[in-house]
C-alpha cells in the first residue's frame, strides 16, 4: 500500500504525472502542496480536481479523474495541508472515483489513507496504491549535537505557509547556478514530493525531532551547502516545537527569515499577532547558538504576491535599509535576490 521509500538515502518513487486534488478548500494557505507542485514541478501536473464550495484554484485545467487518467495522470495528489492534516468524509467519494479511474492516491496528511475503510477497500479491490509521504523513517536516533562537516542554510519564518519552502528551493537553485555544490533538503510533504526525498518533520515524535534534522543533513564536503526547508515558526502557538527541533538539529550556519508583509495574525490561530522579523532574528540566534555558536542571519525573504511591482520594490528597499541586510522576493528575483544570495554565501 506504500511506495518504495528510503528517506535516509533520499529516494522515493511516486507514480507520475499527477492530478492535484483541492477538495472544498477555501483558504489558499492550506493548498500549499498543490501550489508548490504547480510552481516547482509543473511538468508532473496535468490538472486539478475541485469539489463544490472550493474557492481556491491552481489555475490548471479542471479535469475529472477519468479525463486526468486519459491525459496521462497516474496518481491523484491531495494538494491540501489543512489544519490537523485530516481527510474529511466529504472528500472520500471523489477519492474512490479516482481509484476506480485508474489513479493511485498520494497524500501528505497526518491521517493515513489506508486507515480510511472505503479507500482501503477500493484500493485492495482495484489493485491501486495508497501512498502516504508524511511518514518518518524508522529508528530515528536522539540528537547528539555533534558538529557536522559542510555548510547549512535554514529558512525560518514569522508564521506558517508564507514562503519557507519556495525560498529554500529558490536559494538552492541560485547556489547551484553560481557553481556551488548544493542539495535542497525537504522537511515537509510538498518538498518531499518535489525533491523525491526528505523527512516530514511534523510527523516525528518530539524527542527525536532534532535527531531527524541531523539525519536530514548529514556530514558533507567542506564546501557543500545543504539548503533546508523550514517549518512553522518559533513563536507559533501550535507549531513552535517542530521549528525548534529543526533549528537545533540542522545547526545552520546561515538562516533566512521569511515573512509576508500585510499578514497580521498567525495562520489558524486567530488572536495571535504575527511576530516581527526582528524578534525572529533574535530568537533564532539565541536558540540556534546552542548547536552552532556561529549562526548568522543572511537576510530576509518577503512574500510580496499581494503587492504591485513598484510597491514591492519600494517596500523591500526600505526594509533592507532599515534592517541592514538584503530583503528580496525570490519569485520576483532581480538584483535584490542576487544580493540575498551573495549575503548567504559570504
Amino acid at each position: 500500500m506504500n511506495a518504495p521509500l528510503d528517506r535516509i538515502s533520499g529516494t522515493i518513487e511516486l507514480p507520475q504525472p499527477y492530478v492535484l486534488f483541492l477538495g472544498d478548500t477555501t483558504i489558499a494557505g492550506f493548498a500549499k502542496t498543490a501550489f508548490g507542485l504547480r510552481d516547482w514541478a509543473p511538468e508532473k501536473c496535468v490538472g486539478e480536481i475541485r469539489l463544490a464550495g472550493a474557492t481556491v484554484t491552481t489555475g490548471l485545467d479542471a479535469v475529472p479523474p477519468a479525463e486526468a487518467y486519459a491525459r496521462g495522470a497516474r496518481a491523484l495528489v491531495i494538494g491540501v495541508a489543512n489544519q490537523g492534516g485530516v481527510i474529511p468524509p466529504s472528500w472520500r467519494a471523489s477519492l474512490v472515483e479516482a481509484l476506480e479511474a485508474g489513479l493511485d492516491l498520494v497524500a501528505g496528511m497526518h491521517m493515513r489513507l489506508a486507515d480510511i475503510p472505503e479507500l482501503a477497500e477500493a484500493a485492495h479491490r482495484l489493485g491501486r496504491q495508497l501512498i502516504d509521504v508524511r511518514v518518518p523513517p524508522p529508528h530515528i536516533p536522539v540528537a547528539t549535537g555533534r558538529k557536522r562537516s559542510g555548510k547549512r542554510l535554514l529558512t525560518v519564518g514569522t508564521d506558517c505557509a508564507l514562503g519557507k519552502k519556495y525560498t529554500a528551493l529558490a536559494l538552492a537553485r541560485a547556489f547551484r547556478d553560481r557553481g556551488v555544490d548544493t542539495d535542497f533538503r525537504a522537511s515537509g510533504q510538498t518538498g518531499i514530493m518535489i525533491a523525491g526525498g526528505g523527512i516530514p518533520m511534523d510527523a516525528v515524535v518530539s524527542d527525536f525531532e532534532a535527531g531527524a534534522a541531523e539525519l536530514l543533513s548529514p556530514d558533507a564536503a567542506p564546501g557543500h551547502w545543504d539548503v533546508i526547508e523550514g517549518q512553522g515558526a518559533l513563536t507559533h502557538p501550535s507549531y513552535a516545537a517542530v521549528s525548534l527541533g529543526l533549528l537545533h538539529g540542522s545547526q545552520p550556519d546561515v538562516f533566512v527569515v521569511c515573512h509576508e508583509p500585510g499578514r497580521t495574525e498567525m495562520l489558524g490561530t486567530a488572536g495571535y499577532a504575527l511576530t516581527s522579523v526582528e524578534e525572529i532574528v533574535e530568537l533564532t540566534i539565541a536558540l540556534g547558538r546552542r548547536t552552532n555558536p556561529a549562526i548568522r542571519c543572511g537576510g530576509f525573504s518577503f512574500n510580496t504576491f499581494a503587492l504591485g511591482d513598484a510597491e514591492a520594490a519600494e517596500l523591500m528597499a526600505r526594509e533592507s535599509k532599515r534592517l541592514g541586510l538584503p530583503v528580496a522576493d525570490p519569485i520576483r528575483g532581480g538584483p535584490a535576490f542576487d544580493a540575498l544570495v551573495g549575503s548567504c554565501l559570504a
